[in-house]
């Protein structure tokens, strides 16, 4: 092998592109497949629904729907699959099939930013809460805060997302009743021209604060038990010993010494949580109505809507790839000890 191949196979960023592509090309094509196994297509469900809403016929039904959908799903599928990756190379993901004449490129530009603006302001604040409560009670261990907020976090982090949702849903809704949930559906107050006017940001914040506070409650648990085991272990290594020998403050013993080494660990997974992002949760956004990607996904898989399915999961596959690179560049400049293994 040529001296020239012999490097490139050995330089790391190219190894890692190489399998980030051939991993991106792996997904894009397992999910063509897989969408078109599950029971059912566009144009069935959409007959269906217009004979259970409208009573009329199947015949009648079915010329609609062809008239409606401009799609030929009885073409052989690699025809459809070489078709749709030619599209896709050059940046053409089709249009909706549920929304006929909407390009999925538009959907996904109006769902995804409220569903970054939602889960990314989420995961900033119990990544931040999480790591000062877990260093707090590695500190006090074996006081009654720490029972009070392990068991907190134990409980927390077990508990399905969705189905705190839904407790808070009941909570707030319908026995407090101190939330309209009729009017807080969407993503933004409506009758409000959106703007950086007061009213607006409030509506908006409004209307986010409950999936918010679901993320939150939901991931502030692991964050927290994570960084109290980190912290208890970094305790324990022989230059935070050395330090205390040596009289420093305890102040800069906690944050140079431990703070700083608990929480690398957690930056790794902070990475990939701002790389799952994308995805939202579309059970969170569809309890909530709130009209993120999750909630995007959630009616395409329902309507059997292939173009936003996979436009979707691609968004997701990319971010979550990226994510993995970025997490361990990340962790190279924070660890040096790893720096030669990344930048080999």
């Amino acid at each position: 092998m040529p001296a020239f191949l012999r490097r490139l196979a050995k330089n790391f960023l190219l190894r890692r592109l190489l399998a980030m592509f051939a991993t991106i090309f792996l997904v894009v094509t397992l999910t063509f497949f897989m969408v078109r196994l599950m029971p059912g297509n566009p144009i069935e469900v959409y007959i269906n629904q217009q004979m259970s809403l409208t009573g009329i016929s199947y015949q009648e039904a079915q010329n609609q729907a062809a008239s409606l959908y401009n799609i030929d799903l009885t073409s052989p599928i690699w025809v459809q699959w070489v078709d749709y990756m030619k599209k896709m190379a050059v940046g053409d993901f089709g249009y909706s099939f549920s929304s006929p004449g909407t390009p999925v490129i538009k959907m996904i530009v109006d769902y995804l930013p409220w569903t970054i603006f939602s889960v990314g302001i989420s995961i900033f604040i119990s990544f931040i809460l999480g790591i000062f409560m877990g260093m707090y009670i590695a500190y006090k261990r074996g006081g009654w805060m720490d029972h009070i907020l392990s068991s907190f976090a134990s409980i927390t982090s077990s508990v399905p997302n969705y189905l705190v949702g839904i407790l808070l849903l009941i909570f707030f809704g319908v026995q407090l009743r101190i939330i309209p949930f009729s009017v807080m559906r969407g993503t933004a107050p409506a009758g409000v021209e959106p703007g950086f006017s007061l009213e607006y940001l409030w509506g908006i914040f409004a209307h986010a604060i409950l999936p918010m506070l679901t993320y939150i409650i939901s991931t502030i648990g692991g964050w927290i038990l994570t960084m109290k085991n980190t912290t208890m272990t970094t305790m324990g290594e022989d230059y935070v010993l050395v330090a205390k020998a040596r009289g420093l403050k305890e102040s800069r013993i906690i944050v140079h010494y431990v703070g700083r080494n608990a929480i690398l660990p957690l930056f790794t997974t902070l990475v990939m949580q701002v790389g799952l992002l994308i995805g939202g949760s579309p059970l969170i956004e569809t309890i909530f109505v709130y009209k993120g990607i999750g909630y995007a996904l959630s009616n395409s898989l329902a309507q059997r809507d292939y173009p936003v399915m996979q436009a979707i999961f691609l968004c997701i596959t990319i971010s979550v790839i990226f994510a993995n690179f970025a997490a361990d560049l990340l962790y190279s400049k924070l660890d040096p000890r790893i720096k030669s293994n990344v930048t080999e």
